[in-house]
């Protein structure tokens, strides 16, 4: 009887266990599968509970509250039946979160994958970097002939005009006397991988191809500097050597070309400029010190920022600087973090700010929260690529608190779909 008893007892406390662990793992679920709703219907309710209890309206609630619950109902869209999203909205004058949904979650960024190249270079280039593309030349000069070659060192500068490569030309003639060259023309491509376009583009994509030597963000630097040598009266006797140097380039530098970051960044933001942003992230990637340094480089640099704000680089994945890979995943915590970051720290702040697109002014976002108090009020970066959209910058809230914030939409039938809600929650958070 005893024996049976004790089994009996036994039988009894692992039927408990069990239910015990099967509610444990049904509300991990629920957790998992409603992760912000939930924790704002918790909180809200946790505020009325301190207020006198649920259904009470004797004291009015807070502008976070109010601004949460309305969150709550924009994101019980039924489109969240079908798509994914990840939303994060921080309080930087509270210095806490205000809501989130899925902010973990890795997604494609789309565009505002050059939110972290711009944070990322503006944090590891000096503050007075310049974009530059410098001549030299080898050998003497003896009655107008340059016994010697004339190298051009690419550092990947888009800006670069054919009027510029006409200005050094005549430059190059007035000041070192030179009207022929007798040796060769070389190209040192060096600065970057010889990868013509960036890791993880699709086939059908109108961009590149990528070089450390650009004219207009084009290639074809070689022949558009024979026909500005030759305008410029100085005959090239031998053949373009358009291969790349893989030694350290030597010479006396006769002439530079240079661009400051601003030139590139306010149109990489405003406009979406995708090879701007290639430029600007292979430029990070130089600062490695690395000949040829590639979308690896680049990529170290981002992680190595990441780790330094305190996320987990291990969690994301950069493929290239402008958005345009597949390969690419980050999430909306992620991007916060590194706005956050861009927002305290002034040398980053000052270039970033003004880049940004702002709602209903300008850029990528001159038409949209037109006429709404979001308007000139929003600076962002937009992303869209086919499935999908996204935003992510800073705005000023209805009560005067500074917001940064990031919304990625991913698996949406149209970027209409995505922008609609993105415009939704800025004009929420601004009314």
């Amino acid at each position: 009887m005893k024996y049976r008893s004790y089994l009996l007892l036994l039988l009894l406390l692992t039927a408990s266990c069990a239910s015990r662990q099967s509610v444990r793992y049904r509300d991990r679920f629920q957790a998992d599968t409603q992760p912000a709703v939930c924790a704002v219907e918790r909180e809200n309710a946790a505020e009325q509970d301190a207020k006198g209890g649920k259904g009470q309206n004797t004291v009015p609630q807070t502008w976070q509250a109010q601004k949460r619950q309305a969150l709550d109902s924009l994101c019980q869209s039924s489109i969240f039946e079908t798509t994914q999203l990840g939303l994060y909205i921080y309080d930087l004058t509270d210095g806490q979160p205000l809501y989130a949904v899925n902010p973990a979650h890795r997604m494609r960024p789309a565009s505002c994958q050059k939110v972290i190249t711009a944070v990322t270079a503006l944090n590891f280039l000096e503050p007075d970097f310049q974009f530059h593309t410098d001549f030299r030349i080898t050998g003497t000069v003896s009655g107008g002939v340059l016994n010697g070659d004339l190298i051009v060192v690419g550092g990947m500068d888009p800006l670069v005009t054919p009027n510029e490569l006409l200005e050094a030309a005549r430059t190059i003639k007035q000041q070192q006397g030179i009207s022929s060259i007798k040796g060769n023309i070389m190209l040192d491509l060096s600065m970057r991988e010889d990868k013509e376009f960036g890791w993880g583009w699709c086939w059908d994509d109108d961009y590149g191809p990528l070089s450390a030597l650009l004219v207009e963000s084009k290639a074809g630097f070689g022949e558009k500097f024979l026909k500005a040598l030759s305008k410029a009266g100085i005959k090239a006797s031998s053949k373009l050597k358009n291969v790349p140097l893989r030694g350290e380039t030597g010479g006396k530098q006769v002439y530079s070309i240079r661009h400051n970051i601003d030139e590139l960044l306010v149109p990489m933001m405003k406009e979406s400029d995708n090879i701007y942003a290639e430029c600007l992230f292979y430029q990070t990637a130089a600062t490695t010190g690395k000949k040829w340094a590639g979308r690896k480089e680049g990529a170290q640099k981002t992680e190595e920022l990441l780790e330094a704000i305190g996320l987990d680089a291990t969690q994301y994945r950069i493929a290239d600087g402008s958005g345009l890979s597949l390969y690419n995943y980050v999430s909306a915590e992620m991007l916060v973090g590194l706005l956050r970051y861009a927002w305290r720290t002034n040398n980053i702040r000052e270039h970033l700010l003004p880049s940004l697109p702002i709602a209903g002014i300008d850029g990528t976002l001159e038409k949209r929260m037109q006429d709404t108090e979001a308007q000139g009020n929003v600076r962002a970066k937009t992303g869209t690529v086919t499935g999908v959209s996204s935003l992510a910058g800073y705005l000023t809230a209805a009560n005067g608190h500074t917001i940064v914030f990031a919304i990625i939409n991913q698996g949406i039938p149209s970027a209409s779909v995505g922008r609609a809600f993105q415009n939704q929650v800025c004009q929420e958070l601004c009314k």
